[in-house]
């Protein structure tokens, strides 16, 4: 396993030659640890299976470097990175066995037999595909094929990383709970480098220890599922993390009068200053509908109208329409229990969970209460 480290990483496709604005992936610095588990996560086309396949070998870099432990790798092939890589679709040999397909990679580096039948015998067994090792892979189902496309990499000791671009793609939804787990299971047992592409943020949540969010070419925050939730650093993580997503209110400020969504809000002292050093941005505010109360209208400085109630069993998602100039919706999640007024109703917004933004970046607020 290796620490995996990116150096003023960049890629253009069509090289230097491509225009400037036009990458890819922008200019990254990252840090990989040795024998994390870590998730890509982001929408198609952000840049994460480019990143990956640099990672791997596949495709060379356009600017920067690679390192592993230290050492450039740019110039190596997968196979001399050590790299396993698992791709959406199941790579076996249909015509071998499992057991032979496992045992592959071990006879290609001149194991002795007993090491390989013990190695192939521990995998399978944490696997949980003991059961069909004599059967030939072609008879398999897609998630039995899968599991041996993910064992080809952990039967080897010597591998760097295991790359997962997007595996679960192909096997049914209610075998991806449990193949999630078992690859936590998995990375604790054999304490191997593993690195997650994949586009659905339960997934990289029930698998990495840290997810790094990608956007538009780059990652725009890196951290545990805990931290891009409760604190996400770009407004594409409070929108993207979270079901739904953090609600996104336009700031604005006259002087010093400080509006949000249109109408003057009542900010402590410490927000208005954090406002004010933040002259010709955009501005805005983040709360997530978690966190959102609903209070009596007549003493709140937010009020709105009930526009839509969504059950969603053990939980509800209420839309109100605030009473702004700009109309703006925000969502609140409320318990099954809660009664949810008719008509118009006020808005808490505590600053414990509120977040301040300018050009989508976090502004750091001073704590304090007025």
């Amino acid at each position: 396993m290796a620490e995996i480290r990116l150096e003023q990483l960049a890629h253009r496709y069509g090289g230097r030659a491509a225009p400037a604005t036009d990458y890819a992936l922008r200019p990254m610095a990252h840090v990989w640890e040795q024998g994390g588990a870590y998730a890509l996560l982001g929408p198609s086309g952000c840049g994460k299976s480019t990143l990956l396949n640099i990672i791997s070998g596949l495709l060379a870099p356009s600017e920067g470097r690679v390192l592993f432990d230290g050492r450039p790798v740019n110039d190596l092939t997968p196979q001399q990175r050590n790299i396993a890589q698992v791709f959406q679709f199941p790579v076996v040999y249909d015509t071998m066995t499992v057991y032979d397909n496992l045992a592959f990679p071990l006879r290609n580096q001149g194991q002795p037999r007993d090491t390989i039948d013990a190695r192939v015998r521990e995998v399978a067994k944490a696997l949980e595909i003991e059961g069909v090792l004599q059967r030939r892979a072609r008879h398999l189902s897609a998630d039995e094929k899968q599991k041996v496309s993910m064992g080809r990499g952990l039967v080897r000791d010597d591998v760097a990383a295991i790359l997962f671009d997007e595996p679960l793609t192909v096997i049914d939804p209610q075998l991806k709970w449990r193949l999630r787990r078992k690859l936590k299971e998995i990375h604790r047992r054999f304490d191997v480098t593993m690195i997650y592409v994949t586009h659905d943020q339960l997934e990289a949540s029930t698998f990495a220890d840290k997810i790094a969010v990608m956007y538009d070419g780059q990652i725009v925050q890196f951290g545990t599922p805990r931290e891009l939730f409760e604190n996400p650093r770009h407004t594409f993580v409070g929108y993207f993390i979270g079901s739904p997503g953090m609600n996104l209110l336009d700031v604005s400020r006259d002087g010093d009068i400080v509006t949000l969504a249109g109408a003057p809000y009542p900010f402590p002292r410490a927000w208005r200053e954090a406002f004010a050093g933040q002259a010709g941005r955009r501005l805005q505010v983040g709360i997530r509908p978690e966190f959102v109360s609903l209070v009596n209208a007549e003493t709140a400085p937010l009020t709105g109208t009930v526009a839509q109630v969504q059950d969603q069993g053990t939980f509800r998602i209420v839309d109100i329409r605030l009473s702004t100039p700009a109309e703006s919706v925000i969502k609140a999640r409320v318990a099954e229990e809660v009664t949810v007024p008719e008509g118009r109703v006020g808005i808490d917004l505590p600053l414990t969970w509120l977040r301040a933004y300018a050009d989508d970046q976090l502004v750091e607020v001073a704590h304090e209460d007025s």
